[in-house]
């Protein structure tokens, strides 16, 4: 499992920057949240870039690794299979990780090579209250609870990873779509971004102690999550 921050991204000729702040939580199982947020956008409202959530998976290729991430729900499109999102991973020696690639650049519409930096955080445990009294216990290491939602009638797929102190969340219905992102940071949750109107899970729904694998999260009568991975 990792917490990843993106540091840079070049479209290549040209030099490198970071127009967002983008992170990405995979979890044990390999699912992930991947939201990107503009830095310069007015408003919570407007600020965000692409979000998205699915399955990776890696594999060597003549020596070396080449990662591919599935989407399964994306801001962009209602039909996120379409997508080809790819790339080969080299690491650096400073620890942080290039990745190299070639997608769609949104400033021009057109296929072109890419490269992104990034740099993974340490998962760091949070104070977490014993259900059984009203202590609270660090945790040694940041714990990952995955919720997922998939309801095909009221065509809803969401995905929720809460790891460590970063809590993520996309979801798409129909049309509708809505990305939230939390932290702890000065020993409470909070909310960093968030777009969109749809009620999501947010970290208060996510506390290990009280979870099982299997257990459903419900949030309205139409909105049913399910514990898919918690570790």
């Amino acid at each position: 499992m990792s917490i990843s921050i993106r540091d840079s991204i070049r479209w290549l000729p040209d030099a490198a920057s970071e127009p967002t702040s983008t992170v990405v939580l995979t979890s044990p199982e390999h699912r992930f949240v991947d939201i990107r947020v503009l830095k310069d956008a007015s408003d919570l409202g407007t600020s965000l870039d692409w979000a998205f959530a699915g399955i990776s998976s890696s594999e060597i290729r003549d020596g070396v690794r080449h990662s591919t991430w599935r989407h399964v729900v994306d801001s962009r499109t209602r039909a996120p299979e379409i997508l080809v999102d790819e790339g080969d991973i080299f690491p650096q020696d400073d620890g942080r990780t290039l990745e190299t690639g070639r997608m769609v650049n949104p400033a021009t519409g057109k296929l072109t090579n890419y490269e992104e930096v990034w740099t993974d955080l340490e998962t760091e445990g949070i104070p977490e209250v014993n259900p059984d009294s009203d202590a609270s216990t660090q945790q040694l290491r940041g714990r990952c609870v995955v919720l997922e939602l998939n309801d095909a009638e009221c065509e809803a797929r969401g995905m929720a990873i809460c790891l460590g102190r970063y809590h993520q969340c996309v979801v798409r219905m129909g049309d509708r779509f809505t990305a939230e992102r939390w932290l702890w940071e000065d020993g409470e949750w909070k909310r960093k971004c968030r777009a969109g109107i749809i009620l999501v899970p947010g970290p208060e729904h996510m506390s290990s102690a009280t979870l099982s694998l299997g257990d459903e999260v419900k949030l309205t009568d139409t909105s049913r999550w399910r514990v898919v991975e918690i570790n």
